[in-house]
């Protein structure tokens, strides 16, 4: 499927909430792996400074030579940095804490906004022929967060199904307002995707309603239900696709993975 989306190269897609503990890095590793599942070539980005992507794909601290940081400061070649996960067709570029001394270097920086833009559309990256580019930001609306957006051709949102949900979503539309006006003008809003969802609970019931009310088709109708197996995959290196194949929250994701390309083909048709 290498390629499917377009020629014009793969589809870049920053996952985005300025909140911490509403399931980015869990989304952008088992949704990267279930694009893979259906025959997609993806390249997770780790753009936190934590490296929980990284970890969670099985690569060690001391392995991270070259990460996000050289990418964007150093101007260091793609083949440098991207480092093969366990899973066939499931590549990373890794992150390390150096990554959070980032945003003081890039103020002074004239092209601050457009680093990882820039660095994701080096001739190079053609002969790795990926359908997908998966950014896992930071949780917070930085410069990391908007070079995230000024490179990525839509933002998902992961939404916890929680009590103030919606208000932190305010700040994280109004951003991806700015970066249009002011960097990007065709970014829009991939979706947005609710996590750790709870059919028993009236409160994740009443945030389903809500988000759907206020948001209508922009939210998935796939649902990341609350799972054990989703949250005890990340402390064995690997999603939950593979740590429990047949599990809820793998269901979900590959149900994610599904929608998204259904309604890449149905655009492309």
């Amino acid at each position: 499927m290498s390629n499917l989306l377009s020629a014009q190269g793969p589809r870049i897609v920053a996952i985005a909430n300025q909140k911490g503990g509403v399931g980015k890095t869990t989304t952008a590793i088992n949704l990267g792996a279930a694009l893979v599942e259906q025959g997609c070539r993806v390249l997770l980005i780790d753009f936190d400074p934590q490296g929980n992507a990284s970890t969670g794909l099985g690569i060690e601290p001391e392995d991270r030579q070259n990460t996000t940081y050289e990418l964007m400061l150093d101007d260091a070649p793609l083949n440098e940095i991207i480092m093969r996960s366990q899973i066939e067709n499931l590549d990373v570029v890794p992150a390390t804490v150096d990554l959070s001394s980032a945003d003081i270097e890039l103020i002074s920086n004239e092209k601050r906004s457009f680093l990882l833009h820039d660095a994701l559309r080096q001739p190079a990256m053609e002969q790795y022929e990926y359908d997908f580019v998966l950014i896992d930001c930071p949780p917070s609306l930085n410069l990391l967060t908007v070079n995230a957006m000024v490179a990525a051709h839509s933002v998902l949102v992961p939404l916890q199904s929680e009590f103030f949900a919606l208000e932190g979503l305010s700040q994280l539309m109004l951003t991806i307002r700015e970066v249009r006006q002011s960097a990007n003008p065709d970014l829009r809003i991939e979706g947005i995707v609710l996590t750790m969802y709870d059919s028993r609970n009236n409160l994740s019931q009443q945030v389903e309603e809500d988000a759907r009310d206020n948001l209508g088709d922009l939210v998935f109708r796939t649902i990341i239900p609350r799972n054990v197996r989703v949250s005890e995959a990340p402390s064995f290196s690997m999603p939950v696709l593979e740590f429990d194949s047949n599990s809820k929250g793998a269901a979900a994701y590959r149900d994610l993975a599904r929608e998204i390309l259904t309604k890449y083909e149905a655009v492309a048709a």
